[in-house]
């Protein structure tokens, strides 16, 4: 169970209201490498981690993933609080106005909506903890491009502040891997696993 506390993790007060921005910055709600994905990702996979550090760490970071979420979300609403019509087809939102008016929706800025298949739980802790630096990094990747593309210091701010938890979830992810794999190394797991290869006879 959860303790939701009633406010963003980090303030979002936008001045002026920029739907082509927020056409870019909506991948980070429901694209391929953004915060949806990532919350889900985790909070999948903590159920087939090994290791009580290792699950605590999907816990917590898939928990934080939602708070993100609540960021990104509250960007989109406020660059897309109050448009006129004339703001709306001058800036190309147009086509995102017509199917969800200015409601939030998971999409990415190609206009792909979310799919479950940019995320994988396969229930091997190396594999599973791969996939999570992989993800991070990506989302990271995303934000770097999100800042290339304003000037915005309202939107540049939390913009900001989202991208240096992506390089704290990678540290944290590291020190999973290297948990898991000093775990798995202890047992000879790679040399020796007869749970995996019914042919293989105890030596």
């Amino acid at each position: 169970m959860w303790t939701y506390e009633k406010k963003l993790q980090f303030p979002v007060n936008i001045k002026n209201p920029d739907p082509k921005l927020a056409q870019i910055i909506v991948s980070q709600l429901g694209g391929p490498d953004g915060e949806l994905a990532a919350s889900l990702r985790y909070l999948n996979q903590r159920y087939t981690a090994p290791y009580a550090q290792i699950k605590g760490l999907l816990t917590d970071i898939g928990t934080e993933e939602l708070a993100h979420l609540e960021i990104v979300s509250a960007i989109l609403y406020q660059l897309t609080k109050g448009l006129t019509p004339e703001e709306i087809k001058a800036s190309g939102f147009d086509t995102y106005f017509v199917d969800h008016t200015t409601g939030i929706y998971p999409v990415a800025a190609s206009g792909t909506p979310f799919t479950a298949a940019y995320f994988q739980s396969k229930g091997d802790i190396i594999t599973d903890l791969v996939e999570d630096l992989a993800a991070e990094q990506k989302a990271r990747t995303t934000y770097d491009n999100i800042i290339r593309l304003t000037d915005d210091p309202d939107v540049l701010e939390p913009i900001k502040f989202l991208r240096e938890r992506e390089i704290v979830h990678f540290q944290r992810f590291g020190e999973g891997l290297r948990i898991a794999q000093d775990n798995l190394n202890a047992k000879n797991f790679y040399a020796f696993n007869p749970e995996f290869d019914t042919n293989c006879k105890a030596r």
